[in-house]
């Protein structure tokens, strides 16, 4: 999974696109959902619990209006309940499982500086459908900020014990980072389109707010090396397969159900 990910087809690419979009939130809101009643404290529990609820209807919200898009009679349950895993265009990084505290909290961060860029520039999309979500994404997404780079730092800054366990986080985790700014022809499909992302201006701002945190919380960055990547082109590690075989069962083993 290193080399560089394939063009998909883009007969649509604003489908593929909004995919994407969802099935990071939807498959990291997941894996955050993992960590109800296991958080370090009750009020950690609740806080996490509440993070992955907002990623689930920020997917919920992207995935209904793929659907649509696509016009083929697909819903959001459709989209996230009945696609197999080599359908799902999320981000590697979404999909690892969450080891420790520190990890899942590294992870956050790395994840919520790139989503707050993202939804910043996606709320002046043309296409005022996406500018909406965009905008109402990125009120919650900046509490996931501001969350996530607080516990980064306190952990960071913390006792030897909580500094490496962050810095090991941070050193395994870069490798994933890359495919954050991964550009294809489905992103040239959406500037044509005028919903214009600046890939490289993201990156660079990105680098910036990352850099800052890892700063204070007296981590050292890693350095820029071989980049994991595959999942914009279906190609995803075992641990997603194990993670939807979970999170699909009830919808598969009940379809058409309705509460």
């Amino acid at each position: 999974m290193v080399a560089a990910p394939r063009t998909p087809r883009i007969d649509n690419p604003l489908f593929e696109y909004l995919l994407r979009l969802g099935d990071d939130r939807l498959v990291l809101g997941h894996r955050l959902s993992e960590w109800c009643g296991h958080g370090p404290i009750l009020e950690e529990d609740i806080a996490l619990s509440n993070i992955a609820l907002d990623l689930v209807g920020h997917a919920a919200g992207l995935l209904a209006l793929a659907g649509t898009v696509e016009d083929k009679g697909r819903n959001e349950d459709a989209l996230a309940y009945f696609r197999e895993g080599v359908e799902f265009r999320n981000v590697l990084m979404v999909e690892l499982p969450n080891g420790d505290f520190g990890f899942t909290m590294v992870r956050q961060f790395l994840f919520d500086a790139y989503s707050v860029l993202l939804w910043d520039a996606l709320s002046h999309a043309r296409d005022e459908r996406v500018a909406a979500l965009a905008a109402k994404c990125l009120k919650e997404d900046k509490y996931h900020l501001r969350h996530s780079s607080e516990w980064v730092v306190r952990l960071g800054d913390g006792t030897d014990e909580s500094h490496a366990r962050v810095q090991r986080a941070l050193d395994e985790l870069w490798r994933y980072t890359g495919e954050l700014f991964d550009a294809d022809g489905v992103d040239a499909a959406m500037t044509a389109a005028g919903i214009v992302v600046d890939v490289e201006a993201i990156r660079s701002r990105w680098d910036t707010m990352v850099s800052d945190v890892v700063h204070r919380a007296t981590l050292v960055l890693p350095t820029d090396g071989a980049m994991r990547r595959g999942g914009r082109a279906g190609r995803h590690t075992e641990h997603l397969g194990h993670m939807l075989a979970e999170m699909q069962i009830v919808a598969r083993s009940h379809p058409g159900a309705t509460w």
